[in-house]
């Protein structure tokens, strides 16, 4: 009988590793690290079939709710790298501001009116930083104009970190934003998000102190290869990643697509777009501003728009070759030099007029081809007393690696997540494999051990 009970025992054994090893390969951190590596956000939000609503700006996820006031009476603190929401009418909102006396501080807003709203060359968007004393600090306000089309528009006001002169010290500021509309314009509130950046100062007598006095303007060379296919996105928060090369999109009328490029110290962009020919629903037809192209700096302030005619056939907008990027450029008396200050990414975005579907299948999007051409650089950037990368500035690996593969923002964080929880799965399968086989290891030997005493 005696001989009986201990033949039992080694299978016994045997069951009972199979039921830890099940156990242990659900510990509670293991199942949790396999829950969070989930896909990625493989699709742009940009992305829409034919016909319907267009895609909606995209708000920059977790933005906070603010209520800016008339006047700086108990005016709401706006807190640096936060996205706030508001909405704005034709008039001013005042916001406040704590600076200190060692950065340079960017304020951007975006200005989203509906589709089809009504807009005029003269209705503007302004932001203006001011001392607690209503002065303008110098270089105030960045200021943005629509055209003819209700699209999204940013601009951003700033207190630029300089040796001497307003706006140096430490203490309350007020960011004003203002919203001018025609009589005839549009004069519903719309949203508007603010973004607050700060620049750290750099190290003393590592900066330039004065403009460049010359730098390489020639006409860009754009690339002729075959084109690729990326979606843009709807705003800043979604833009397609793209670096040097030919991307092709579609388009449809009142649409804007935006697309981000990684700059860095020295380099210079070069951008072309152009727009096919179109199914015509008309013999003929033209919108003055068929197709716009507008680049934005990293902290959404404008460099440079250009916009041209079509009529249903071929056109094409090619910007002016930024100059390089350059601590120094923002002493320049250049309005399209002063913000290619900052390595960083720059903003494309690219129009196709509304009127455009008057005299088109305004369901069928029009084929767009976009030329990129980054030269020149990496150059020597300032010694930084903090780091410019954490501020939401300078270009790192990563950053190449969305432009190569054609990441939105939303889509690279997925992927660091993804990457992050997988570095956990693989640590925690590591380690509990290896409890497994020291376990395992002990339950055989003990089923050897009794085997060996039958």
């Amino acid at each position: 009988m005696d001989r009986v009970r201990r033949r039992r025992r080694a299978p016994l054994a045997g069951a009972t590793a199979l039921g830890l090893l099940a156990w242990l390969a659900w510990l509670p951190g293991a199942a949790h690290a396999v829950q969070a590596a989930g896909p990625s956000a493989g699709t742009s939000a940009g992305s829409s079939g034919p016909g319907g609503a267009l895609p909606a700006y995209r708000p920059a996820d977790g933005a906070k709710p603010v209520r800016g006031t008339a006047s700086t009476a108990d005016a709401p603190l706006l807190e640096v790298g936060t996205h706030y929401e508001d909405t704005l009418a034709p008039g001013e909102r005042v916001y406040r501001l704590g600076l200190d006396d060692a950065s340079s501080v960017y304020v951007s807003a975006v200005l989203r009116p509906p589709a089809g709203a009504k807009v005029g060359y003269g209705d503007d968007l302004e932001v203006e930083v001011m001392t607690s004393g209503g002065r303008s600090c110098p270089y105030n306000p960045g200021r943005a104009s629509f055209g003819y089309d209700a699209v999204p528009l940013g601009t951003a006001g700033h207190r630029r970190l300089e040796e001497d002169g307003e706006c140096q010290a430490a203490g309350t500021y007020y960011a004003k934003v203002t919203r001018t509309a025609g009589k005839d314009s549009d004069r519903a509130a719309w949203p508007v998000e603010l973004l607050v950046m700060r620049e750290p100062a750099p190290a003393a007598g590592t900066a330039p102190t004065a403009a460049p006095s010359v730098w390489p303007s020639a006409s860009p060379t754009l690339p002729g290869t075959d084109p690729v296919a990326r979606t843009g996105g709807t705003g800043f928060n979604d833009a397609r990643a793209l670096g040097s090369g030919v991307w092709r999109d579609d388009l449809r009328p009142g649409q804007t697509r935006f697309y981000r490029v990684p700059l860095d110290w020295g380099q210079q962009l070069g951008i072309g777009a152009e727009i096919a020919k179109a199914r015509m629903t008309k013999d003929y037809g033209s919108a003055s501003n068929g197709l716009t192209v507008t680049l934005y700096s990293p902290y959404r302030a404008l460099v440079e728009s250009k916009d041209t005619s079509y009529d249903g056939k071929q056109a094409a907008v090619t910007l002016p070759k930024t100059a390089p990027v350059a601590y120094e450029n923002r002493f320049s008396d250049a309005t399209e030099v002063r913000p290619v200050r900052l390595a960083g990414w720059y903003y494309v975005a690219v129009t196709l007029g509304g009127k455009v579907g008057e005299f088109t299948e305004d369901a069928t999007p029009v084929p767009l081809t976009l030329r990129l051409d980054v030269t020149g650089g990496p150059a020597k950037a300032p010694a930084y007393k903090e780091s410019l990368t954490a501020a939401g500035f300078g270009v790192g690996q990563a950053d190449r690696a969305a432009a190569k593969e054609g990441l939105t923002a939303p889509e690279a964080a997925a992927a660091r997540d993804d990457a992050s929880a997988m570095r956990v799965v693989a640590g925690a399968g590591f380690g509990t494999g290896t409890v497994l086989l020291l376990v395992l290891g002990g339950w055989i030997l003990l089923a050897r051990r009794g085997g060996a005493r039958t």
